[in-house]
């Protein structure tokens, strides 16, 4: 994809209004008009969305281009300056010399063997969840997405923070969801108030950012009080890590963007990934019937151990396709810093590169009934080539925590099905809200029930979802508006 002379501007859809382009028309369905687009257009999609040329790219060549090939002309794009309201300049928001730095510091602490050390933790923040669910009577509805960021982030402050966080909970949750919903509308309002302004919402991201970081700088403060004592969690790693060259390790700062990063990044995406995992489950019963019977065979009625995992790959597999329809990191930029050629197209310096994995993975060429839910297709050994399939991005700023994410959904998901069949709520709406991460807009209300230690469920009732507004898509899922994108990528 060198550069050449004889190139051309992309194609890309005509109209909008002037000044915002073709924004409004984006926001009114997100993820239809980029699916559109593609399909109309091709892999290289240019679009107006003043003051910026946005262009997504939708086929594994040009993703690497962007990703490896040629990634020192790429950097995070505007998008990302919103987040660092919340991050600081921790992993996800960094750039250049100090994330590669801060990049090789904590590589380590997300060593495999590692992450293998937590598992007990991950076990036990579940099994309680599990323990609470049992105080519910037979067929109990509970909103699964609620339930699910509670664990994740109770998991994230034992395995970070050595401490349970499920006492407090719903004050961090509440406090997470402020932040990232300011960062979404501060990245997306072109006519956003300075944050000095008190505004209500500048007041309520203020307040959420005071109770954040009281917590994290608290813990860190409290972790240096005492040197000598060994955690041996995630934060005592991240403390431990000395730069090769000058020794030095991690500031305050560092530690508290660090830290951050991971508990807003950490346990949001794995919640999201676990709440339409069951969602698909309930919806296609003869695969959650195979889920159930895997997991029996491998585990009976104990705890998962670590050695256990690599026994479940279908298990594995229902994660991997859930997280091929309905990626939590449904897209992520990059903005060029000087011109290239993509495709035989020309980019422009200063243009936004957009990579849609949730469109990507729909790609027909790549992916055989892209909408069908077919977690066989990774069990099939079938070879696609590298850059189709990005749910934690790609090339040097792939997600860090992906193998800790992992882990953690294989735990949860058996530890789950071990004990519960799960039904969608009959007449429940379920809509895909595409923020900085792609929620379920209502959240994800699921009759629970029982099962019997070693029985063989039936199949869950016929689902009932209500029509709604905005096109549905062939895994039930409605396509709503939503707000430009700002995501973790």
């Amino acid at each position: 994809m060198g550069k050449r002379t004889d190139t051309k501007r992309p194609p890309g859809p005509r109209g909008g209004v002037p000044f915002f382009g073709l924004g409004f028309e984006a926001m009114r369905d997100l993820l239809g008009f980029f699916g559109d687009a593609a399909r109309e257009h091709g892999d290289v999609v240019r679009f107006d969305f003043a003051p910026y040329t946005y262009v997504m790219l939708n086929s594994p060549e040009t993703i690497k281009h962007v990703l490896v090939d040629n990634a020192k002309n790429y950097v995070k794009g505007v998008n990302y300056k919103a987040l660092q309201l919340v991050l600081g300049q921790g992993l996800v928001t960094s750039e250049g010399d100090f994330w590669r730095r801060q990049r090789k510091l904590a590589q380590p602490a997300f060593h495999r063997e590692r992450l293998a050390t937590f598992v007990e933790r991950m076990t036990e923040a579940t099994a309680e969840m599990l323990v609470r669910w049992g105080a519910y009577a037979d067929r109990a509805t509970v909103d699964v997405h609620d339930e699910m960021m509670r664990v994740t982030l109770d998991i994230v402050g034992r395995t970070l923070l050595s401490q349970s966080l499920d006492d407090r909970a719903a004050g961090i949750g509440d406090a997470m969801a402020v932040a990232v919903r300011f960062a979404a509308d501060y990245a997306s309002n072109p006519f956003r108030m300075p944050l000095w302004v008190p505004a209500p919402q500048n007041l309520r991201f203020r307040r959420a950012m005071r109770a954040l970081d009281g917590l994290v700088r608290g813990v860190i403060a409290e972790r240096r009080r005492s040197p000598g004592e060994d955690k041996r969690d995630l934060l005592d790693m991240l403390m431990a890590a000395r730069d090769e060259e000058t020794n030095e390790a991690m500031t305050d700062q560092q530690l508290k963007d660090e830290v951050m990063t991971i508990v807003t990044a950490g346990h949001e995406t794995t919640a999201n990934a676990m709440s339409w995992t069951l969602y698909l489950l309930s919806k296609h019963p003869d695969v959650a019937r195979r889920v159930s019977a895997e997991i029996d065979a491998v585990l009976g009625t104990r705890r998962p151990a670590r050695g256990d995992l690599s026994k479940m790959p279908y298990a594995m597999a229902v994660l991997q396709e859930s997280m091929r329809i309905l990626p939590p990191v449904w897209s992520f930029e990059r903005a060029a810093l000087e011109d290239d050629v993509i495709g035989g197209y020309t980019i422009e310096k200063g243009t936004q590169i957009g990579v849609f994995p949730y469109v990507l993975h729909r790609h027909p060429r790549y992916w055989e009934n892209p909408e069908g839910f077919d977690p066989e297709r990774f069990l099939s050994g079938a070879e696609r080539p590298r850059y189709t399939y990005l749910p934690f991005g790609g090339g040097p700023r792939v997600c860090i925590g992906n193998a800790f994410a992992m882990m953690e959904a294989q735990i949860l998901l058996a530890m789950i099905v071990q004990r519960y069949r799960l039904e969608l709520l009959p007449g429940a709406r379920v809509a895909a809200e595409p923020v900085v991460t792609l929620r379920p807009r209502h959240g994800m209300p699921m009759m629970i029930t029982p099962r019997a230690p070693s029985a063989r469920d039936g199949a869950p009732q016929e689902l009932l979802l209500d029509r709604g507004e905005g096109r549905r898509r062939a895994d039930g899922v409605e396509r709503g508006g939503a707000k430009p994108p700002v995501t973790l990528g």
